[in-house]
């Protein structure tokens, strides 16, 4: 896959004031178009979990019409019976799920995003959606096809910088032979139904599918658990050889192995590198700028980093006056050919603006914008950064 030199801004819908599409969504693909921006990354689209977490989303295909800016618009049976024909791998198990009003509510969704989209690709912006690896316990797609998950056991990470006990995400995990033996089909369906809404992909957790971390399903953190292979490259062969190639960029974070980043360099998919994590004072720290490959997408911070300003007052790692400007100076002149904000980052804000905090079950996916929040003078800031570094294409120079 190729990505042109460039840069875009993290920010998923839920943080658009009013937490929808519409309006509001429109303006910001202004801004950043107007800030000489490419790409609006999101995360996952999915119907989000009691908590917010759109990691835990009821469908791997479904999407949120928490997101609708007009829930009631009318549906005719002709836009139905299309949509179904369309996508016949997943609506009636979601329909089952989710009951009545569910696929109309999918066609609202379509409709809506598919109008953003398009305007979003007028305005020289494309999207960089999250692909989350695993699918929620007791979801759509856990109830209509429990033959592909193993019992006992559920997904998380062992301990790491996020939390000294590991990560206990309880998701189910998948049963890697049942879904062999189907030749990967749900999984490309998957990826077929992700390359619908976005026009690159970030994959959540790329390690899992080299070896994954299993937990007892009653154990109460994931310090004590063990590491099973995955399915590796025989998956991303199967989608690819029905679908093409496949504009995925894995999420190579956490405990990364050799085969890891085999896996990664062997299928051509650009890694990530985040400033936050390279200020610990090994000089072959892959996030370092100076350490970036060209092939990779460089971030400030991820949704669950602290904001840049947060972070370095707790760290004092970035001696700086303006400490989210000086970050985002280095991704945007790092070798990466692709450079992602949050959009905390832009505004300067603290702490209190944190999207999400891995091992905390209460108080994540709440932040949002205010109208007008984002001003033409951090837009103009941004360009400026983009063009010296040469991130904005010139047709809009």
């Amino acid at each position: 896959m190729h990505l042109p030199r460039s840069s875009g801004v993290l920010l998923h819908p839920t943080s658009l004031p009013g937490g929808r599409l519409g309006d509001e969504a429109r303006a910001f693909v202004d801004w950043l178009a107007e800030a000489g921006q490419s790409w609006w990354q999101v995360l996952p689209l999915g119907p989000p979990d009691d908590a917010g977490s759109p990691y835990k989303a009821q469908s791997a295909f479904a999407c949120s019409t928490e997101l609708l800016a007009d829930p009631e618009a009318r549906v005719t049976a002709e836009e139905l019976e299309d949509f179904v024909a369309r996508h016949p791998f997943w609506t009636g198990g979601w329909a089952a799920y989710a009951g009545p009003g569910a696929l109309p509510g999918q066609v609202r969704f379509e409709r809506e995003w598919d109008a953003l989209r398009e305007y979003a690709r007028r305005r020289g912006v494309r999207l960089i959606g999250d692909l989350p690896i695993y699918v929620a316990e007791g979801g759509a797609d856990h109830r209509e096809r429990p033959e592909l998950f193993q019992p006992g056991v559920v997904g998380g990470v062992p301990p790491d910088l996020f939390s000294r006990t590991g990560q206990l995400w309880g998701n189910p995990l998948y049963e890697w032979a049942a879904l062999r033996a189907t030749g990967y089909r749900w999984w490309t369906e998957r990826f077929r139904r992700t390359f619908e809404l976005v026009d690159v992909t970030r994959v959540d957790h790329f390690r899992g599918f080299v070896a994954y971390w299993a937990v007892r399903a009653r154990a109460l953190t994931a310090r004590r658990g063990t590491w099973r292979r995955g399915p590796g490259r025989a998956l991303f062969d199967a989608a690819q050889a029905e679908l093409g190639e496949l504009p995925v960029v894995a999420e190579d974070l956490g405990l990364i192995t050799p085969p890891v980043e085999r896996l990664r360099d062997e299928l051509g998919l650009p890694g990530m590198r985040v400033l936050q994590f390279a200020f610990d004072g090994n000089p072959r720290n892959p996030h370092l700028p100076e350490n970036h490959p060209e092939h990779a997408v460089a971030y400030t911070g991820t949704h669950d980093n602290d904001t840049a300003v947060g972070w370095a007052r707790a760290t004092g790692a970035l001696d700086a006056d303006e400490p989210h400007w000086a970050l985002i100076e280095l991704a945007f002149a790092s070798r990466a050919r692709v450079a992602i904000v949050p959009a905390q980052d832009v505004l300067g804000l603290g702490s209190e603006a944190r999207l999400n905090t891995p091992g905390r079950a209460e108080g994540n996916w709440r932040w949002r914008l205010e109208p007008g929040q984002l001003t033409r003078e951090h837009a103009r800031r941004l360009r400026a950064i983009g063009e010296a570094t040469g991130r904005v294409p010139a047709r809009t120079r």
